[in-house]
């Protein structure tokens, strides 16, 4: 089942674009499968998920852990940390 991945500021700016729907492979179970896996995909993935621990994931616009298996997700955010002020 295809999945839209949306990518927020500079996972954005390094992958080169706002939004893909791709079909994920098998193996990738959890949103930590998701983030070892997208940087197979070519430079631009791996310049924006080259430190996985500081990316923060949104499934069906609900924050998650690593951990959290992808499921039925419809839509995944990638972003980097939020800073309040």
């Amino acid at each position: 089942m295809p999945v839209r991945l949306v990518y927020f500021a500079w996972v954005r700016e390094r992958i080169g674009k706002p939004d893909e729907t791709l079909e994920l492979p098998g193996q990738v179970k959890t949103v930590a499968d998701l983030l070892a896996w997208l940087p197979t995909l070519g430079e631009g993935y791996e310049g924006a998920l080259a430190v996985p621990k500081a990316i923060r994931v949104a499934l069906d616009q609900e924050h998650v852990r690593h951990d959290e298996p992808i499921g039925e997700a419809r839509e995944i955010a990638l972003f980097p940390p939020m800073t309040g002020g």
